[in-house]
């Protein structure tokens, strides 16, 4: 099939490496120059395992292209991706401004086009939100929805750092739309993931991702409060979280619920926000999500406490991105731990293989320049710089580099994210274990 996606961030990159591993050829459209030239140079726009050989062997057939075009990107295709940011303001509300740009756009190239189009909204948007999609595409281009063009709510389920996996291995797919049609064209689209494809009204497909996500968030937060009580009765909570997660009748999923550090990212802080303003605009009290965030940030809190009740001025940060294997610092709950700490007076160095300056742009670019500007004269380019001179080391993410660390005498390891292999150390301690 000839697919065009708009947005060539994480979901829109993934989804381009994906896709044309299938087969398929892709048009990827961005208003960014830099994320253009490196989908046209075979290189990803992020850093997530496997995509940057996805997406390399995909231009040397090329498969994949990026442009600014967006017109030429719709007439050249027959289904369009919506994977642009939906970034939430203070109060929680969704700014869908992308999409409706993004809308508007598609809605003027089809006014030219013939055939049957399908729009696809993968990004995580409110429900009632393909509604308004569908009738600025029905305004701006003329066309009859469902008889010249559909619109489906199509949600992903990716995790940064195993985001190709999960793209290529799915629990389920879910689809929402008024259309027959454009449903059994992504019925083919999908059909050799193997995963369940579960058809559902556009209002359900809107709404489960935030469900999903507000329920991750929670997963995280109960391990987390477990495993802060655990440690004051000196049990091992991962043990005791361990038989818990041996009942898949009842408990489902282990992924989230071990003890570890405060969550973070792009999806689950943004998701649960949006669901409690969803509660809130309809006057529904919902006392254990709005308690999810606070009892977060008193994670968080705790974790920097712990660093300061060390007496140690020279703090360094094993990992800055908010996980292993991906460059992702939105939300990273780290960096709040970097600036209060350097708002404080401490020195900081920090080593993080996967986040070089030179690569900064988009949402991670900004985060920095509020969040650490200073962040140059902190990051280190070897993890030698880092662990010879630090008098603490904090290790926030389980990359594979920070198993095998080397510490000098007397200096502490304070570890938020439990790596075994360094629980033989002499002064290691964990967050919450």
């Amino acid at each position: 099939m000839k697919i065009s996606i708009f947005g060539l961030g994480y979901v829109g990159c993934v989804g381009m490496g994906c896709l044309a591993a299938k087969g398929h050829e892709v048009i990827g459209v961005d208003v960014s120059e830099e994320k253009i030239r490196l989908i046209n140079d075979g290189l990803p726009t992020i850093v997530e395992r496997d995509i940057d050989v996805l997406i390399s062997e995909a231009r040397s057939k090329e498969l994949i292209s990026a442009t600014k075009d967006y017109v030429e990107a719709v007439h050249s295709t027959d289904i369009t991706f919506l994977c642009v940011g939906t970034p939430s303001s203070s109060n929680g509300h969704l700014n869908l401004d992308y999409i409706f740009q993004t809308a508007r756009e598609i809605g003027e190239a089809l006014r030219e086009k013939e055939g049957f189009h399908v729009v696809v909204i993968r990004s995580t948007v409110f429900p009632g939100t393909n509604e308004k999609v569908t009738e600025m595409i029905e305004e701006l281009s003329g066309k009859r929805r469902n008889v010249d063009f559909a619109v489906v709510s199509n949600p992903e389920f990716l995790r940064e750092g195993t985001a190709v996996k999960d793209y290529q291995n799915p629990p389920l797919t879910v689809l929402g739309s008024d259309s027959d049609e454009a449903i059994d064209i992504l019925k083919t689209l999908y059909e050799s993931n193997g995963a369940p494809i579960e058809v559902v009204s556009i209002g359900v497909a809107e709404m489960i991702k935030y469900v999903n996500n507000s329920y991750h968030a929670l997963k995280v937060v109960f391990g987390n409060e477990v495993g802060r009580i655990c440690k004051e009765l000196n049990i091992d909570s991962h043990e005791v979280m361990r038989l818990f997660c041996m009942d898949k009748q009842l408990n489902i999923s282990p992924y989230y619920f071990m003890p570890g550090f405060a969550y973070g990212g792009s999806c689950l802080p943004k998701d649960l926000k949006g669901l409690k303003t969803l509660a809130h605009d309809l006057y529904l009290e919902t006392p254990v999500l709005n308690a999810i965030d606070d009892s977060n940030q008193e994670h968080l809190m705790s974790a920097i406490k712990k660093i300061e009740s060390f007496g140690l001025r020279k703090i360094g940060i094993l990992g800055l991105s908010f996980k292993a294997g991906t460059d992702d610092m939105r939300n990273s709950p780290v960096v709040s731990v970097i600036e209060h700490l350097h708002g404080r007076g401490y020195e900081i160095r920090i080593f993080d293989r996967n986040v070089l300056l030179s690569r900064l742009i988009g949402k991670n670019k900004s985060v920095i320049a509020q969040k650490l500007p200073h962040l140059n004269t902190m990051l280190q380019d070897r993890i030698e710089n880092v662990t010879d001179w630090a008098d603490v080391l904090v290790i926030s993410n389980r990359d594979d580099a920070f198993r095998t660390l080397s510490t000098k005498s007397g200096q502490k390891v304070f570890d938020l994210a439990r790596i075994k292999e360094l629980e033989c150390l002499s002064d290691y301690e964990g967050l919450c274990w």
